[in-house]
């Protein structure tokens, strides 16, 4: 199968690379820094099991996914109107979307640029960049795709690539979830530069996590979104189970990006604001991110 690979980060650049492992056509679209490092050397991929190059192709150009029978459009939130445009004219009839980011609504933000179908994909993945073209894989792997009739044979793909993945009708439950577990972990690892287990082991981080996990709780029943009476527990025990992994949002701040907390605790506020629900705690992590992004961008 020929894949592009949209916003090649850590999740596409490792998904990229199990696929090319198993015998697929893959490109990567992302920064000159990371396309630069793959197109010299190949994608450095390291995991507990595996260290080594993979022969991959790379690009800074939306046209790249021309030709491309499956597109993983894995860029950032905020980007995801700008980079659905720029790629729209070189999608061919046919082509499969997943959309494979953080947050609610970025498969229906994405459908309305492009003007075909996007099925909405939760990522549990422990990856990072570790350096220009090289991604680093902690552990957990699983990919939760939105019921549709290609939806099998998308599971396959990546079961086959040895990446697990299974199909949720409750698809947008699920991302829900997800966005309440990013809420809790983001931004307390995010500003202080702290990986989840030295995090949590400060004292009062856990009492936060639950007035986060609280907050959304409320906002989602608002919007008819069901969540599992335990996932205060489900939020505290990723902690306990990823001890050495830092949020995204941490190791956007960490390399000076920005982050898409607007998208996390942001949404949560927003959509809080809009249905009279009170959302303080969400409102300060988001605020105390967006500090640290001005306080980057003024020392830069």
């Amino acid at each position: 199968m020929n894949v592009a690979i949209m916003g090649a980060g850590a999740v596409g650049c490792y998904l990229g690379a199990v696929l090319a492992q198993a015998g697929h056509s893959v490109v990567l679209i992302g920064r000159p820094v990371h396309v630069d490092a793959v197109n010299r050397d190949g994608l450095l991929l390291e995991s507990k099991t595996f260290r080594g190059y993979i022969p991959i192709r790379a690009s800074t150009d939306a046209s790249a996914v021309a030709g491309a029978d499956l597109v993983l459009f894995c860029v950032k939130s905020q980007d995801t109107e700008s980079a659905g445009l720029s790629m729209a004219p070189y999608l061919k009839p046919g082509t499969q979307v997943l959309s494979l980011q953080n947050g609610v609504d970025n498969a229906e933000r994405l459908q309305k640029g492009i003007g075909q179908a996007v099925i909405p994909t939760v990522v549990y993945l422990g990856t990072e960049m570790a350096g220009p073209g090289h991604v680093r894989h902690h552990g957990s792997g699983e990919l939760i795709i939105g019921a549709t009739p290609g939806s099998a044979g998308l599971a396959r793909l990546f079961v086959e690539a040895g990446n697990p993945a299974r199909i949720a009708d409750n698809v947008a439950e699920i991302l829900w979830h997800k966005l309440i577990t990013n809420c809790a972990y983001n931004a307390l690892s995010a500003v202080p530069q702290l990986t989840y287990g030295p995090m949590l082991d400060v004292a009062g981080a856990r009492d936060v996590i639950r007035n986060v996990v609280q907050e959304c709780v409320a906002v989602a029943h608002a919007c008819g979104v069901a969540v599992p009476e335990d996932i205060l527990e489900r939020t505290l025990d990723l902690g306990v189970r990823m001890p050495s992994q830092a949020s995204s949002t941490a190791q956007d701040l960490a390399r000076g990006k920005t982050t898409e907390i607007d998208y996390l605790n942001g949404y949560v506020v927003r959509k809080g604001a809009e249905l009279g629900i009170a959302t303080p705690t969400n409102l300060a992590l988001q605020v105390m991110v967006k500090l640290r992004e001005r306080s980057l961008k003024s020392s830069a």
